[in-house]
């Protein structure tokens, strides 16, 4: 977390959290979600802008995390803004390694990661889980994940994509469990 970010926290300990108004796609993009955008449905039917300012994306990547819940957010000063999660809560880029030997996984934010199991949903997304967390294989990246498991370093287990946020304990739309938690 950015040191301006943790003197934000410091200063400002009990601003309200953000619900609705950030998304992550499955291929990585970030997307702002105004009122207009957030009333016309869940981020999968409706995504609103796509971010492209390179320094506000970085900050964003510095600043991402999970809450004991499972709930991902981006930490903006003393805001806890909670993302909107199209599939998973990282996005993985797959490249082999420069003498073939193996192969790196790195996140959408640019950590590298140490997989730890492979996984293939009913639709024949590939996703590959690691001590950071369940991430969805880059679209522009499956045929390079799929050399790795025609060699035998990643073995795909059959999952429903539907189960994946109870077994690996991430929310798809904290949006949607807020709101439902307030009207309970």
């Amino acid at each position: 977390m950015d040191d301006i970010v943790k003197q934000a926290l410091a200063k400002w300990p009990n601003v309200p959290h953000c619900y609705g108004w950030l998304g992550l796609d499955a291929r990585g993009n970030w997307y702002m979600r105004d009122d207009r955008t957030q009333a016309q449905g869940p981020f999968r039917t409706a995504k609103g802008s796509m971010l492209r300012h390179d320094k506000l994306i970085e900050f964003i990547h510095r600043n991402y995390e999970h809450d004991d819940e499972g709930q991902w957010f981006f930490q903006n000063g003393p805001q806890r803004v909670y993302v909107e999660l199209e599939a998973a809560p990282l996005v993985w880029r797959v490249a082999e390694e420069a003498d073939g030997g193996g192969f790196t996984v790195t996140a959408h934010t640019g950590t590298a990661a140490k997989v730890s199991g492979c996984l293939l949903d009913e639709d024949g997304r590939l996703y590959l889980a690691s001590p950071m967390g369940l991430g969805l294989v880059h679209t522009q990246d499956v045929g390079i994940a799929a050399e790795a498991i025609e060699r035998g370093i990643w073995t795909p287990e059959p999952v429903q994509a539907s189960e994946l946020p109870l077994r690996f304990g991430h929310v798809l739309s904290p949006a949607e469990r807020h709101a439902a938690a307030s009207h309970a």
